[in-house]
């Protein structure tokens, strides 16, 4: 029987692939969006009545909370993303579940995602636009949508699926 670590569990590799899955799609999207098709030149794109592409660089967190303008704010959501994420990577070794490993590793991959833009451009790329009416829901990304995949997975085997899949504490 293999033993398993602290730092290494029997789901960490599936975790770690998701999360190298959430990463390597979203950084594709914002290069693609950025520097092929241009958006920012284009405008807006109406690609159906309800969904919009657009070029926002959002210098805070979810839905634009906590803008970080000035280099320390933003060395300090860089340092606050890294360190969730070798927490969460971390916390992958003690998964007892293949949806909890599922889940955070999407988290790690839609987080690690975010931090690159905030180091590369400085704040978070965002492009997707949903509307109806005078309703807007706020602009995201790629990784923005693995990481609230990855909790909803986590609330939802929290609150349907019973302890017997909850990590074990370290």
């Amino acid at each position: 029987m293999r033993r398993y670590n602290w730092a290494w569990g029997r789901y960490s590799a599936f975790g770690l692939a998701l999360a190298a899955l959430a990463f390597a799609a979203d950084q594709a999207h914002k290069y693609w969006m950025i520097h092929v098709y241009e958006i920012a030149k284009r405008g807006k794109v109406s690609v159906a009545p309800y969904l919009d592409l657009v070029m926002v660089w959002n210098p805070g967190v979810s839905y634009g909370l906590f803008p970080q303008n000035t280099a320390n704010g933003k060395l300090v959501l860089i340092g606050l993303s890294l360190v969730a994420a070798v927490a969460l990577t971390l916390w992958l070794a003690h998964m007892v579940s293949r949806w909890t490993a599922a889940s955070v590793g999407l988290i790690i991959g839609g987080a690690l995602g975010n931090t690159v833009d905030r180091i590369v451009y400085g704040a978070v790329a965002d492009f997707f636009s949903f509307h109806y009416a005078s309703f807007s829901w706020y602009v995201f990304n790629i990784a923005d949508v693995a990481i609230v995949a990855g909790v909803v997975g986590l609330l939802a085997e929290s609150l349907f699926m019973g302890h017997k899949t909850v990590a074990k504490a370290p």
